[in-house]
């Protein structure tokens, strides 16, 4: 008997022993229960309502210093003076008379100016991107490097369409950017805003990619990306760089708060800053394809011949004499494909032919009243003309006090 006892105490001393351990543990790991079930293999309730384990979400970086240490280097700083005509206004020296009447012209006078912006370094060879409108009618040009040199630039080419230019310096130990791949881009995308905005040097934004293939101008070949990265006055020719430090857009305008906007700015995609550079690094200028005709989007109807999944242009002016009236062309047809390009929208259409050179003969095929049409059209060079404002907006260089 005196054994059967002596076996139920111990028992009850091994139960209080593990019940006070478990105490101890949960006290000081209260994560342990689910950290083994995890282990051994048993899931709990939730995850048995949802059909196995979560699915694993690749954790996001809480740092972006590594991206903006890769791209910064090749962000400058860009100083344009220029020279900038005023008109000279006599006020009356009685006050009634110039209540009445204001102040009267006499004529113009002339005074220094200095623009304020950003570039971004493309070659070793002292290759600079940025804006058009940094550097529209200056007499000098200084670049401001990441390393503190100062050196004088040359504009090489520049293209008022598309509002960039290229400027070349004389230096050495240049870090050129890195190009990203823009089919890679997706909205939603964490990108950095990196350039010189109201002259406080090397400063760097966060936001998202808004949205790709933004329209600001009707019947332009450009787009934008148009993103919430802060962008403020400076920060024109800037980078636009993604989360492994590499050029996504350059910086070029944003709405301001005048217009009861918030956290919109726009910026060039690179496979348009990578072509344009191209050609004024070659050339000096820019040349782009033109059919003749503007574009809408096509509106389906039972009457077109479409399916409600189709995709085209339709046309909605011809030029007289142009390409597209020669080759016949009329208002109204829908465009479907050019050349081996099948066309997406009028966006798609005007970056494409854009894109082909002046003299080069495409097959177009399309519809008209329903029945599929072909013809072939030489294109022309597109006229050049300055890019005119879509908005009343703030443009994203400002003046130098």
């Amino acid at each position: 008997m005196k054994s059967v006892f002596g076996f139920v105490a111990f028992i009850v001393r091994f139960v209080i022993f593990g019940l006070a351990l478990a105490f101890l543990i949960s006290l000081f790991w209260p994560d342990a229960g689910q950290y083994l079930r995890l282990h051994w293999g048993k899931a709990g309730p939730l995850s048995q309502i949802g059909g196995g384990a979560p699915p694993r979400v690749t954790p996001t970086p809480v740092s972006y210093a590594q991206a903006v240490a890769l791209a910064a280097p090749s962000v400058v700083n860009i100083y344009a003076n220029k020279i900038v005509t005023g008109q000279a206004v006599r006020m009356y020296n009685d006050p009634l008379m110039q209540q009445l009447f204001g102040g009267q012209f006499v004529g113009t006078y002339r005074y220094p100016e200095q623009s304020l912006g950003s570039g971004v370094i493309v070659s070793r060879e002292g290759y600079v991107v940025t804006n058009n409108h940094v550097i529209a009618n200056a007499n000098a040009i200084q670049v401001l490097l990441y390393d503190g040199r100062v050196a004088r630039a040359r504009l090489v080419g520049a293209d008022p369409q598309s509002d960039l230019a290229v400027l070349k310096i004389d230096a050495d130990h240049l870090q050129p950017v890195r190009m990203a791949d823009q089919k890679t881009l997706r909205v939603g995308d964490v990108v950095l805003a990196i350039g010189n905005p109201l002259g406080l040097n090397q400063t760097v934004t966060m936001g998202i990619i808004s949205t790709i293939g933004r329209q600001l101008v009707r019947g332009s070949p450009e787009d934008f990306i148009q993103t919430d990265a802060a962008i403020n006055l400076g920060n024109s020719g800037g980078a636009l760089v993604n989360t492994v430090g590499e050029l996504v857009g350059i910086n070029t305008m944003m709405i301001g708060k005048s217009a009861n906007a918030e956290g919109i700015g726009f910026a060039i995609p690179v496979d348009i800053t990578r072509d344009v550079i191209k050609q004024l690094i070659a050339t000096g200028h820019v040349v782009r394809g033109w059919i003749g005709a503007n574009y809408a989007f096509v509106r389906v109807a039972v009457r077109s011949g479409l399916p409600a999944t189709a995709h085209g242009v339709k046309v909605v002016a011809v030029y007289p004499a142009g390409p597209a009236a020669r080759a016949g062309i009329h208002r109204g047809d829908i465009l479907l494909r050019i050349g081996t390009h099948r066309i997406l929208n009028p966006a798609d259409m005007r970056r494409y032919e854009a894109s082909c050179k002046p003299g080069t003969t495409l097959e177009i095929s399309g519809l008209r009243n329903g029945y599929p049409f072909h013809v072939e059209v030489t294109l022309v060079a597109r006229h050049t003309k300055t890019r005119p404002h879509a908005w009343h907006h703030h443009s994203a260089m400002g003046s130098a006090s």
